[in-house]
């Protein structure tokens, strides 16, 4: 990646949360990934034609959920963390094949990688522009059908803790590799529609100036801030010990991370809102935020409220 950003050489990324399988591909090669970002996509729009989706959702049982929970919940305790993104797969049903999930799907981010997942995602990663770096951490989630559902999430004590915990990770992150670190925006709400209905997501953005010849490092700062902060916690490096511990099952390409590079600029998503084949079924993969105010089975409902597509 820094050499071809030294190039100036366009190109798009895949990495994994484990830094097992990251792929580097050319922004058009549509055989094995289509994508879409706010600003671009390398497909053209099909013409499907429209179903009604059938959507059945079959998760790990309450009881499994809360060994992994209370593992969490001593570490914690113990002072190793005190803010752990923990998550879980999810056994989907659905008359949708992964390719037309892609497609049919309305998200900010769109990633279709052939046989291996597809992923719609609300949440930016970093956006690099004319030399300014900004993260948008996400940490924070709702009903949005719930009554004044906006203030509930801005005045939940666990929800606004995590947030400020998250973003403070995000602002030592990019002091990394950037000066003059800044918070721009706090805590602002996004609506995502869903096939199971509407959520308010609550993120911030941080941002902070590279060096002027940052295109020559492009892989060498994302590789600083990986993995994302706010789908692994606080202290990261430990925090990551012990999701390995409490999950117990490979992640992949899921929290991982999607991009493209233009050349000068690079905009890039976190692989959340994840759907993967597994033999003959489909793995979702979702989860939340664990703090000592946490409770388990809000936890558990939030990870399932998390299994959808953005389908209307």
């Amino acid at each position: 990646m820094n050499e071809l950003g030294a190039l100036g050489h366009p190109f798009v990324f895949v990495i994994d949360f484990d830094f097992q399988k990251p792929l580097i591909l050319e922004p058009d090669d549509t055989t094995r990934l289509l994508w879409k970002t706010p600003e671009s996509c390398n497909y053209t729009p099909e013409n499907l034609n429209k179903k009604l989706v059938q959507w059945a959702v079959h998760p790990l049982v309450y009881e499994k959920y809360c060994e992994a929970f209370e593992l969490v919940q001593q570490y914690i305790h113990g002072g190793d963390t005190y803010l752990l993104n923990l998550t879980m797969p999810t056994q989907v049903k659905t008359n949708l094949s992964p390719e037309e999930i892609f497609h049919f799907s309305e998200a900010s981010y769109k990633i279709w990688l052939k046989n291996q997942f597809v992923c719609f995602s609300p949440e930016i990663f970093v956006r690099i522009n004319d030399g300014i770096i900004s993260s948008f951490p996400m940490k924070g989630t709702i009903d949005a059908n719930l009554e004044q559902a906006e203030q509930l999430l801005l005045n939940d004590e666990k929800e606004v803790a995590e947030h400020h915990t998250i973003v403070d990770l995000i602002r030592n992150d990019l002091s990394m590799v950037a000066s003059d670190v800044e918070v721009d925006r706090f805590m602002y709400i996004d609506r995502l529609r869903t096939n199971r209905g509407d959520l308010l997501q609550m993120s911030s953005q941080v941002s902070g100036k590279l060096p002027a010849n940052y295109q020559q490092s492009i892989g060498t700062i994302l590789a600083k801030m990986l993995p994302a902060g706010s789908i692994c916690g606080a202290p990261k490096a430990k925090t990551l010990e012990i999701i390995s511990k409490a999950e117990n099952y490979e992640r992949g390409y899921y929290t991982g991370i999607f991009g493209i590079f233009d050349g000068k600029n690079l905009d890039s998503c976190v692989l959340i809102r994840y759907l993967e084949p597994d033999g003959d079924q489909l793995i979702f993969k979702s989860g939340g935020g664990i703090t000592f105010l946490s409770d388990c089975q809000t936890e558990y409902n939030e990870l399932i409220r998390k299994v959808y597509v953005p389908i209307g």
